[in-house]
């Protein structure tokens, strides 16, 4: 079987049509259902608990696990926290490595617990590129392409310039692919506030089609507003930046912390994959997918699914009847951070890879894998479903191999994952 036919095959497994059990829409303007929506408890039904992972790493030969037409493919190790990676028109990858830095007055458990998991120390503040020069799936090359950055995450490439989104704002760079080392000094984009609650100093960027405007996501500077609103201004959002005039508008508004986006093929729309609020108890609240509107406002830190936050009751009701749903739950303190659209099938069906990093907040493990979220025409038509696991190592020890943080798609059916808790960005290929 040659690897288009392997394509096509394994695509249509993960597309079998399935019930999507219609749910009860939440309070509010929606009138549709949420895919994966469950019987949401109330909150504080269970005892809020930090529960974070003890990375282990991966031993050899030890890989995560793919659905049946699918190949694993260590594409590079030993990176230093690698957190997202961007796909060159050359076929070289950057990934820019940064870690948390860590909260000295955070409680001895949290920090003993970041520790473990790997989240917080030493911040490489740099950019690798990768270089799969025979094409086999294993980059032999690697290159300091800009160290000195301030916890980079978002890159983006148009029109000759490397854009990279620093915690503390947007910088570009003058670069053409094949290049291995910028030199050149930054042009400053945007400034943005820095840092945020756990690991919500990321900051993602997505060019438009016609690279005039750039999307910047920014997380929450708290969990549910608990230093005031004045320490939210332009967080728990996405901005929008016309390139051509450097003017900045809010594009979308209470979105705790969007973290991935892509633009769905076959309509345009902006996805994110949105991070939701924390110590309400296991269940409460789940991670999310929403199809962005400009303008929207998507409930935080005021309520989530329609419901009104028990810390903010009473609290600006009014905007419940405005406030917009999400499109499609992922699970509770799942951390759902990565999202990319497949870019290898034509027609009106699509998949949706979602990236979990994985739970800190609950009893139980969640996450700690890749889900596919079959889409057609634009929007999701069944429950997610596994696509990348096997990074839990033993859930009752509480250790884990790896955790994915992002996802990147390629046309010929390639997913780039990315693990930072495993320093390994892995390769999932339809097998030949």
């Amino acid at each position: 079987m040659n690897r288009s036919s392997a394509l096509r095959l394994c695509a249509s497994a993960l597309l079998l049509p399935t019930a999507a059990q219609a749910q009860t829409p939440p309070s509010g303007t929606a009138t549709r259902p949420v895919l994966g929506a469950p019987t949401q408890a109330p909150p504080y039904a269970t005892e809020s608990v930090v529960n974070h992972p003890r990375t282990i790493g991966w031993p050899a030969g030890r890989t995560p696990v793919a659905p049946r037409g699918y190949q694993v493919v260590k594409f590079a190790d030993g990176l230093d926290y690698p957190r997202q990676a961007l796909l060159l028109p050359n076929g070289d990858v950057l990934v820019a490595e940064a870690r948390t830095k860590p909260k000295l007055d955070a409680e001895p458990e949290v920090q003993r617990g970041q520790a473990l998991s790997k989240t917080t120390g030493f911040s490489a503040n740099r950019i690798t590129l990768l270089r799969d020069a025979d094409r086999d799936g294993v980059a032999e090359q690697r290159f300091v392409l800009r160290e000195g950055l301030n916890q980079p995450f978002g890159m983006q490439y148009a029109g000759g310039r490397l854009y990279v989104a620093n915690t503390d704002g947007v910088v570009s760079f003058p670069f053409q692919p094949g290049e291995t080392r910028i030199t050149a000094a930054p042009k400053t984009i945007a400034t943005l506030p820095a840092g945020g609650y756990n690991n919500h100093w990321t900051r993602n960027l997505l060019l438009s089609p016609d690279a005039r405007t750039l999307y910047i996501s920014v997380g929450s500077a708290s969990n549910v507003a608990e230093h005031g609103m004045d320490e939210e201004k332009r967080r728990a959002a996405i901005l929008a930046i016309d390139l051509a005039t450097g003017r900045e508008r809010l594009y979308a508004s209470g979105l705790r912390n969007p973290v991935g986006m892509d633009f769905a093929p076959t309509t345009g729309t902006l996805w994110t994959a949105v991070n939701e609020r924390d110590h309400l108890g296991d269940d409460v609240s789940p991670d999310y997918l929403v199809g962005v509107r400009e303008g929207g406002f998507y409930g935080w830190p005021y309520s989530y699914y329609g419901r009104q936050d028990p810390r903010h009751a009473n609290e600006r009701r009014e905007l419940l009847a405005t406030t917009l749903l999400p499109d499609v739950a992922v699970g509770p303190h799942a951390a759902a951070l990565g999202l990319a659209f497949a870019k290898d099938r034509g027609g009106t069906d699509q998949l949706a890879y979602v990236a979990r990093h994985g739970s800190w907040n609950r009893a139980e493990f969640i996450g700690y894998d890749v889900l596919a979220v079959p889409f057609a025409q634009g929007r999701p038509t069944a429950e997610p479903r596994p696509f990348l696991t096997g990074f839990v190592a033993d859930a009752k020890k509480g250790e884990v191999y790896g955790r994915p943080v992002s996802v990147q798609t390629r046309s010929d059916g390639a997913v780039f994952v990315v693990d930072d808790a495993g320093d390994t960005v892995w390769l999932v290929r339809p097998a030949s």
